[in-house]
């Protein structure tokens, strides 16, 4: 009761303080609610909008359980997840967050996953759009195209190996992972037959018509894009009360004195406290100062873009709070995502950067980068990619589970 009392008066302390900063800073709280607001509308509200409908669609025709099972030889063996974990990571590579724990709590719903496979999904597919990271990123705040392939790889490749590493999350049972949906196959097959089955007896199931189903996907999408817009607008007024009031410069001189620590130049200190409250501008920073090493910014960057900000964090732990699937492995992993990211790219910069070319699958023909609702065919197309290398990976998988009996029962153990 003591630590409850204590969090409450906490809140209550912290929630007093940021009305009297926006009463002392009304003119600062104003702007940066407008440019908050323009960041929703411009931005997120057409690269989140309309993957939350799809996918809400997809859940209710069965095409969620059709991939499933096309995809269980491999994501069951690598990342003890059922395969429909991978139509939620191309989702979520594709779009961005929050995207991927949407769809990771409809499938906790649909108990297509347990607590602790819900919990792991969410760990590590949980990350920054292409558009935005090589976007606005690499060619808007940097300026060097070249970067977006480096960027790209830490980025995803340390995704995937958290993915990996989050295998082992919840290997002994207990009393928040009694329920295992993916063990009722012993050894996962790939089979189109099994897929279509259980998309039809997903559909049958389901049982909406086409209008109720798209009624209901607008709806809910819309009421989260509400959420994630308040959010985004609140933290970007936060930040910029907490600048305006010289608290930030406290926050800057702690991390000044210890990045020298880590190996790291102190002028980092601004971008990366900033990154922890917002990734945009925390990104955006860690191209400005301009005697550091491009190599240690571009390190900034992928940390920053693989934490996400605390904004995301809010968004995150609103969407997980509608199921029963907890914050604290999601922020654990991702200051585990944080830490590989920049340390994954401080390591392949030598090797890599001298040799990997401008990087521009997300622009027009003039060279155009795609942004707000330009963006939206590319974006799907490149969810369509993902999806369909999966499957074919997946296919690969099933055929050397065949070749040689038991290694995917095995590996999922």
């Amino acid at each position: 009761m003591n630590l409850k009392r204590w969090s409450t008066l906490s809140l209550i302390a912290a929630t007093l303080f940021m009305a009297v900063l926006m009463l002392a800073f009304p003119r600062a709280s104003w702007e940066a609610g407008i440019r908050g607001l323009a960041i929703w509308w411009d931005v997120l509200f057409p690269s989140l909008f309309p993957f939350f409908v799809i996918s809400e669609v997809m859940l209710g025709f069965g095409i969620v359980h059709f991939l499933g099972k096309l995809l269980d030889p491999l994501m069951k063996p690598l990342f003890r997840i059922p395969g429909s974990g991978g139509f939620v990571a191309a989702m979520g590579f594709a779009s961005g967050y929050p995207v991927s724990a949407k769809l990771a709590t409809k499938l906790r719903e649909q108990r297509l996953v347990s607590r602790e496979e819900g919990e792991r999904l969410v760990a590590f597919t949980t990350s920054s759009d292409p558009i935005f990271l090589i976007g606005a990123v690499s060619v808007g705040f940097f300026g060097n195209p070249k970067l977006a392939g480096i960027l790209a790889i830490s980025h995803y490749g340390s995704a995937l190996l958290l993915g990996v590493l989050m295998r082992f999350y919840g290997t002994q049972g207990g009393a928040g992972n009694q329920e295992q949906p993916s063990s009722k196959t012993p050894r996962p097959s790939f089979s189109l037959r099994t897929a279509l089955k259980a998309m039809h007896e997903a559909r049958l199931q389901d049982g909406r018509s086409l209008g109720e189903l798209l009624r209901q996907a607008v709806g809910s999408s819309l009421q989260l894009m509400t959420v994630v817009g308040g959010l985004v607008v609140f933290f970007s007024v936060v930040l910029e009360v907490l600048t305006a009031s010289h608290v930030m410069n406290v926050l800057y001189s702690g991390v000044r004195l210890l990045l020298p620590a880590v190996a790291l130049p102190s002028d980092l200190a601004e971008p990366l406290v900033g990154g922890l409250f917002e990734v945009t501008l925390g990104a955006k920073a860690a191209a400005a100062p301009a005697g550091v090493p491009l190599m240690f910014k571009a390190a900034a960057a992928a940390f920053i873009l693989s934490w996400g900000g605390l904004s995301v964090h809010a968004q995150v732990a609103s969407i997980l709070n509608g199921a029963d699937l907890r914050y604290l492995p999601f922020l654990i992993a991702r200051l585990i995502h944080a830490v590989l990211s920049a340390v994954l790219l401080l390591l392949i910069w030598n090797p890599l950067m001298g040799h990997l070319p401008a990087f521009f699958p997300l622009t027009s023909e003039t060279g155009t980068i795609f942004f707000g609702w330009g963006g939206v065919p590319k974006m799907i197309s490149l969810m369509v990619v993902l999806i369909a290398s999966l499957v074919i990976v997946s296919l690969l998988a099933g055929i050397i589970h065949r070749i040689v009996p038991g290694i995917g029962k095995r590996a999922g153990k």
